[in-house]
């Protein structure tokens, strides 16, 4: 669709971006949204094109790369190895800040990264199996890194609290006028 069309059918997310923004203060917005939620969803896709999404905590986020310790064992792995196009979603429920990161997965199993990462939290994922190899720590080799590298960010930032959202929306459904209580950001690869 060209952008014209895309501007004149969709005006309220054309209305709610914001391209003047620095890289920098999107980055801050960014990591608002993510140090409110401490938990994101993954989506991978598997072998016959369902995706499937499941909760987790980055164990970092230094310089917008996503950094998750995982069970190798499990199916994200299997789907990350056919199709490394994932997206990691965030939402802040107390405000309706969300965050959209489309991106690609690597897999590592660099240990003095995992004993960088390594907390007692991420231990009740992984059990002691009890065979001298399967600990649950960080030298357990089912723990593996899921590192995501950005291709896009796209993100939304409420600029109204709850009622000041329902007030702006209701003043649009009795005026037919366009409400917008928000901003729309995107950071790109080149950011």
């Amino acid at each position: 669709m060209a952008t014209q069309a895309r501007e004149f059918l969709d005006p309220y997310t054309t209305a709610a971006e914001n391209e003047s923004l620095t890289p920098q203060k999107k980055i801050d917005g960014l990591n608002e949204i993510i140090s409110a939620t401490h938990m994101g969803m993954l989506t991978t896709r598997c072998a016959t094109g369902e995706l499937h999404s499941r909760a987790m905590s980055p164990a970092s986020t230094e310089g917008l790369q996503f950094f998750f310790l995982a069970n190798n064992a499990s199916y994200k792995f299997d789907e990350i190895e056919a199709d490394n196009h994932v997206n990691l979603s965030f939402i802040d429920t107390k405000t309706t800040n969300w965050a959209s990161v489309a991106g690609t997965a690597s897999i590592s199993r660099d240990q003095e990264l995992i004993k960088k990462l390594w907390s007692p939290y991420v231990a009740g994922y992984f059990s002691d199996l009890g065979d001298g190899v399967h600990k649950g720590d960080a030298s357990d080799p089912r723990v593996s890194i899921i590192k995501v590298t950005p291709r896009e960010i796209r993100y939304w930032v409420s600029n109204t609290g709850a009622v000041g959202r329902a007030l702006e929306h209701a003043k649009g459904a009795i005026t037919g006028k366009l409400t917008a209580p928000g901003e729309i950001r995107t950071i790109t690869e080149q950011e």
